[in-house]
């Protein structure tokens, strides 16, 4: 009977996963090797040959940047978001102050304007809540039937961003543009009261990413102002 041969390394390709895996399973190579550190040239695309030393000191300094880049982008998320937050604690003791409904859009008119320095703001009351109500005397009101808008954007969702067609635009602000708008839909005690239009002139303002914390709370609190002012 005749004995196999053994396998010996140089039967085997040597490849590149044989060479990662040999040095994931033996991680005290180098230390074997120390030499090997200074004396390994790499190839670097911006600056030719280079020392594992030196390969490793740049992925270094880049990791570090990178995460200095992440901190700020935090730190400035963070104090925008702190901004935001008091403007809204603010603007809810003005709404929550209102005397009636055209003092409460005003606030909110005055809000977008001048506060968050959108381009405008529109309320949309549905006919079976107008039924039971009278129309608000103001500006902001739509007066075209705005109902195959939120069939089609509110069916589903509390919320819109983004970009509309310029036939919605044109029943809700009476104009088209090129911007981009957030419907927010109102509701209050089981009733549908319809939907706030706030309008930016930046086509990526209003982004379907963004975070509706914030915006809940404000939904919540012009539904129930809405309703009790008309309820008056």
């Amino acid at each position: 009977m005749n004995e196999q041969n053994p396998l010996h390394a140089d039967d085997l390709p040597l490849t590149d996963d044989l060479v990662v895996r040999y040095l994931e399973d033996n991680p005290e190579f180098f230390s074997r090797n120390p030499s090997l550190i200074t004396s390994l040239r790499l190839q670097d695309p911006h600056r030719g040959t280079v020392s594992l030393v030196e390969r490793q000191q740049t992925q270094l300094r880049q990791k570090i940047q990178g995460l200095e880049e992440e901190i700020t982008q935090l730190m400035s998320v963070a104090n925008n978001n702190e901004q935001l937050f008091r403007l809204y604690s603010d603007l809810y003791l003005q709404l929550i102050d209102s005397k009636n409904v055209t003092q409460l859009l005003d606030i909110l008119a005055r809000a977008t304007l001048e506060l968050l320095s959108l381009s405008g703001l529109k309320l949309w009351l549905t006919p079976s809540f107008i039924a039971n109500h009278a129309t608000p005397a103001h500006d902001s009101v739509i007066v075209n039937d705005c109902q195959s808008v939120i069939e089609t954007r509110l069916a589903n969702e509390g919320y819109y961003f983004g970009r509309l067609q310029q036939s919605e635009l044109q029943q809700i602000f009476g104009h088209g543009f090129a911007g981009s708008v957030v419907l927010i839909k109102l509701e209050h005690a089981g009733q549908d009261i319809g939907f706030l239009a706030i309008s930016s002139q930046d086509a990526d303002h209003f982004d379907p990413r963004m975070d509706t914390l914030l915006l809940s709370q404000f939904q919540k609190l012009v539904a129930k102002l809405l309703f009790q002012h008309l309820e008056q």
